[in-house]
């Protein structure tokens, strides 16, 4: 029959400040559960400093440590991580959880125009406002006119599923001018068709040549010295366990180290038996994850595992593939995102990049994104002060 619809997800504050909360998932099992929930999680603003994760592969029980901001909207990182779990079905007029799962339906696609004279640090509040909102942002157009007036072009999916209505509409609109005060001119927001969005997709390739040498596929063979492979150590061992491939994994700490490491399993259809997660002293974590492959079978092939580790250990060391360059009077800065096989990005980049410039004082003249095989890259043209600002 099930557990109660309440019992699937159950938040625990922390008694002291500073103290972690902790967040309980008890629900059946899928392939890449942890990397949905770790993605909720991470979208919501918070850090997952431990964690434990045990399933039978019919059922599963994950535990969460996490520490975050005092506006943390519990009552809906709740309801989303609720959301991500198997479907939900009601009997007798109580929800009960079920395993049954339905192939989500894709969500529609909405273009928000929005057109607003320039002033440092607005794209920054713009993105901070569509977080809010939980519109996620799929692909972004933005340039400055010479007589300073901004022309943003925004494709978004409402998390809500509401933006088709009015009072969703009106509701983006007044947060907008909340932030945007009389900088704001217009906005505009409308459903676009399948047509649209996939003809935008295809338009957004960039030559291979250029993403592979700007933004290679491979670890590159120096890093600075603050971020080298030998920070990261992935052990993968089959003699420990009679029925799983145990891999341990030693590195430095970072924002959303858990989802990268969650992310990449579940690219490779690999199933999580046990793990557990925990942050040491000086941000070292340890993670010891007991896995098999798809078939329910320890990984025994030598090229499989080579491909999995290095895989990993490029994603530990690089989360986000960056580089500037140089185009004549223009430097741009590239960001590469990784896009999960679902088309599901990392959340939160392009909001963490605007306030990262804004925090630098530079400024953003103008902003286009690209869909590249497995990951998503904004391409990012900085202006200085002597220039017409785009914050």
């Amino acid at each position: 029959m099930g557990i109660l619809y309440d019992d699937v997800v159950i938040i625990r504050h922390s008694e002291k400040e500073g103290d972690p909360a902790v967040i309980t998932v008890n629900c059946p099992d899928k392939t890449g559960l942890g990397c949905d929930l770790c993605r909720i999680i991470l979208f919501f603003g918070l850090s997952i400093v431990r964690g434990d994760v045990s399933t039978d592969g019919k059922w599963c029980y994950i535990v969460f440590w996490v520490v975050g901001k005092s506006t943390t909207r519990w009552g809906l990182l709740k309801k989303r991580l609720v959301g991500a779990c198997p479907s939900c079905s009601s009997a007798s007029g109580i929800s009960y959880y079920s395993a049954e799962l339905q192939p989500p339906r894709p969500p529609d696609v909405f273009l928000l125009k929005l057109a607003c004279h320039d002033r440092k640090g607005l794209l920054h509040d713009v993105t901070g406002v569509l977080c809010e909102l939980e519109l996620t942002i799929k692909k972004v157009k933005v340039s400055t006119t010479p007589d300073g007036r901004v022309m943003d072009l925004f494709f978004v999916t409402d998390t809500r599923e509401l933006l088709h209505t009015t009072k969703r509409k009106e509701d983006t609109y007044d947060h907008l001018r909340a932030v945007m005060g009389n900088s704001m001119i217009s906005c505009d927001i409308e459903m676009v068709g399948p047509e649209i969005t996939a003809c935008s997709a295809e338009s957004s390739f960039l030559p291979t040549a250029i993403t592979e040498n700007i933004l290679p596929l491979q670890m590159p063979d120096e890093l600075p010295s603050s971020l080298t492979s030998t920070s990261v150590s992935v052990i993968m061992d089959n003699l420990l366990s009679p029925a799983h491939t145990l891999v341990q994994i030693v590195c430095q700490d970072h924002k959303g180290l858990l989802y990268d490491i969650m992310r990449t399993l579940k690219d490779y259809n690999i199933q999580i038996s046990y793990g557990r997660f925990y942050i040491k002293h000086r941000r070292t974590c340890e993670i010891d994850l007991f896995i098999v492959q798809a078939d329910g079978k320890k990984i025994v092939d030598p090229n499989k595992q080579k491909a999995l580790s290095s895989r990993l250990e490029m994603e530990l060391v690089r989360p986000l593939r960056v580089a500037v360059v140089s185009r004549g009077p223009d430097t741009e800065l590239m960001v590469a995102n990784p896009v999960e096989l679902s088309g599901k990005g990392r959340p939160l980049v392009f909001h963490d990049i605007t306030l990262a410039l804004t925090m630098l004082d530079s400024c953003i003249f103008s902003v286009l994104s690209y869909l590249l095989a497995w990951q998503f890259l904004l391409d990012i043209t900085l202006a200085f002060p002597s220039q017409q600002l785009t914050g």
